[in-house]
């Protein structure tokens, strides 16, 4: 019976480790093929089972595909080595060792009862159970938006639905009660308090100065470059406007587009397609350069971007000027409290900002973002409240 620190007795028994561990992985979600359990009992009969190590990175270099899934192999690692072949456990029988799914909440494992209802209730010899209790909403978190099916987006929305979009706080002219002595007095509580007293003074009241959240600016990029990530980003943006007031949404593409109204409905599906349909240059092209010209001269200087954070999502590419877009963000600069430049594609390796829109934002950018995924996205929300 091979263990942990022995080698398996055969090719079948190697084999029928790589299969079961191969099961495993894809109960989890992760995308593990064929080819890649044969070449990890290939990779098995090299490395053996005698070092943690090595047999740890020889499933991990051909069982894992993707970065997001490298935590949840981690786990998944931990609670099939160290509990089915860790025991006395023979690689055939390990094969038909049981996996259950508990809590979706949870990302830790443990030990299934027996049929009795009992942990020690197994036979001894017996195959573990292993229960493995993972989180398919921790997994979408860190997914990119790129890799997401119509039913993982789905999903997603309501991830983002709980992301708290809320401008950062200013001082505003309202005068608010306070509870503390401050400089301003209360004149009118006062008063109205001293008529208890007969016109003593003995309670004084005082005002303090009121706060508001700023505005909230979205600037979406709505061109062919952008499309993998555009139609999350619009459940972002729905998000956002249905949550709260004092936001504003618009879509660039070849022209600007304000979306505040159709993403005012709570129902995400009729607001994602009241704005598709308000777009008619959706995955066409983009003059990021005009678009900003135009939402500056119309909409921003006027009034909205004044003190606003405003938050651009889009990768930088533009057919336009890219002096068009250094001028209008120089313009932008001016007015706004705070800009956020969302850029998905930075979050991909040897990423540099080398296309000449992006290059020409950047020195009138507060924060470089990558918002490729929802945790990407949590992020930004924690960037917008600050």
């Amino acid at each position: 019976m091979p263990e942990v620190g022995s080698e398996p007795s055969g090719p079948q028994d190697r084999e029928g480790i790589a299969v079961a561990f191969g099961r495993l992985l894809r109960s989890l979600g992760l995308q593990v093929s064929v080819d890649s359990v044969l070449l990890y009992a290939r990779s098995l009969a090299l490395v053996g089972l005698a070092e943690r190590g090595p047999t740890y990175w020889a499933g991990r270099s051909t069982l894992v595909h993707r970065p997001e899934d490298i935590a949840l192999y981690d786990r998944a690692f931990e609670a099939f080595w160290e509990r089915a072949i860790g025991s006395r456990v023979g690689a055939s029988r390990t094969s038909e060792a049981p996996v259950s799914f508990d809590s979706p909440s949870s990302c830790d494992y443990a030990d299934s009862p027996g049929a009795d209802g009992a942990a020690g209730g197994r036979q001894a010899g017996e195959a573990p159970a292993i229960g493995l209790r993972w989180s398919r909403a921790e997994a979408l978190r860190a997914r990119d938006f790129a890799r997401y099916t119509d039913a993982e987006l789905v999903e997603a929305r309501s991830l983002m639905s709980d992301l708290r979009l809320i401008g950062a706080a200013r001082r505003s002219r309202r005068l608010r009660p306070s509870r503390r002595s401050t400089p301003r007095p209360d004149l009118r509580r006062t008063v109205r308090a001293s008529l208890r007293a007969e016109g003593e003074p003995v309670e004084r009241a005082f005002l303090r100065s009121g706060e508001r959240h700023r505005r909230l600016v979205l600037l979406l990029d709505v061109s062919g470059s952008m499309e993998p990530y555009a139609r999350s980003f619009v459940h972002f943006l729905h998000a956002a406007v249905a949550g709260r007031g004092r936001v504003d949404a618009f879509a660039m593409g070849t022209r600007l587009t304000r979306l505040t109204r159709d993403l005012r409905s709570r129902d995400p599906d009729s607001a994602v397609a009241a704005a598709a349909r308000r777009v008619a240059d959706w995955s066409g092209g983009t003059r990021l350069g005009e678009c900003l010209r135009s939402f500056n001269d119309r909409w921003g200087i006027p009034g909205m971007a004044r003190g606003a954070v405003v938050v651009i999502l889009s990768d930088g590419w533009d057919r336009g000027s890219a002096e068009v877009i250094g001028e209008q963000m120089a313009r932008l600069r001016r007015v706004a409290h705070r800009i956020v430049w969302v850029n998905p594609l930075k979050a991909s390796a040897g990423y540099a900002p080398r296309a000449g829109g992006m290059a020409a934002a950047l020195p009138h950018v507060d924060d470089f973002l990558e918002g490729h995924s929802v945790e990407a996205l949590g992020r930004l929300a924690e960037v917008i409240s600050r």
